[in-house]
């Protein structure tokens, strides 16, 4: 499968050094990443993704078509839940994409294995370094950087919009894509947000809302109102996904 990217920002790729870390937390560092991205891969070459089903004037037909027509889309933010990164990272992977992942212990393997996977990845979050990683975000998106965020991440409420992808969109003028990976048979994990875990040799889909275009005026005046627009419609998204999957 052809992959679009660009060497642009490809210094996001690097992995950062660990010396702050002690020789033990080095090692499970190493170990998780190399982990997870085994785990992801060998899972993921067993996934069928059915035709995707996007918004009306997104007319995809299959991956051939979809490769064609995301090299031609201006830059988008992508949005999506934080127990779909098992699949989101699996279906966009090697695409010119960046991400946020937290500087800590735990993000720091997380973000080499999405390196690893070809992803952009910007330092920080709500809860530690997200101004800074804000404005890098709005930075990297203005040069073109397409974004994939996690709106309710990364501690939750599970489905729940928070406003930080707003205030990019707002800032940056580029609108925000909502997006559901849905896989027919999953384990969930027990963690906060019942991460999913796509079962070997299942089917998928990719369900794609309409987009949200947040105007600067709009942040400043209706935050909650273009936040409310994005949940209905990844909520509805939600609903189609469940649909599909208890079909057939």
């Amino acid at each position: 499968m052809t992959r679009q990217s660009s060497r642009i920002h490809d210094h996001l790729l690097s992995f950062k050094p660990l010396s702050q870390y002690s020789f033990k937390e080095r090692m499970l560092i190493r170990s998780a990443d190399l982990g997870l991205y085994s785990v992801i891969s060998a899972i993921g070459k067993t996934i069928r993704f059915d035709k995707m089903e996007g918004w009306t004037d997104l007319k995809i037909e299959g991956m051939e078509t979809f490769e064609k027509a995301f090299a031609k889309m201006p830059p988008s933010i992508n949005a999506f839940w934080h127990n779909r990164l098992f699949l989101m990272t699996w279906f966009w992977r090697g695409f010119d994409s960046g991400i946020v992942a937290s500087d800590s212990f735990d993000g720091e393997y997380i973000a080499r294995t999405a390196q690893r996977f070809g992803f952009k990845v910007i330092r920080g979050s709500s809860t530690r370094g997200g101004s800074r990683a804000l404005k890098q975000m709005v930075r990297y998106t203005r040069e073109g950087l397409r974004m994939s965020l996690t709106v309710d991440g990364p501690k939750g409420p599970r489905y729940k919009v928070k406003p930080g992808i707003i205030m990019l969109a707002a800032k940056t003028g580029v609108p925000i894509v909502p997006m559901l990976p849905e896989a027919k048979k999953f384990w969930a994990v027990n963690s906060w947000d019942k991460l999913q875990i796509p079962r070997p040799f299942t089917r998928a889909k990719m369900f794609v809302g309409e987009p949200v275009f947040v105007s600067e005026k709009d942040a400043e005046h209706s935050l909650n109102e273009k936040r409310e627009e994005l949940q209905s419609g990844l909520d509805q998204l939600a609903k189609r996904g469940e649909e599909w999957r208890l079909s057939d």
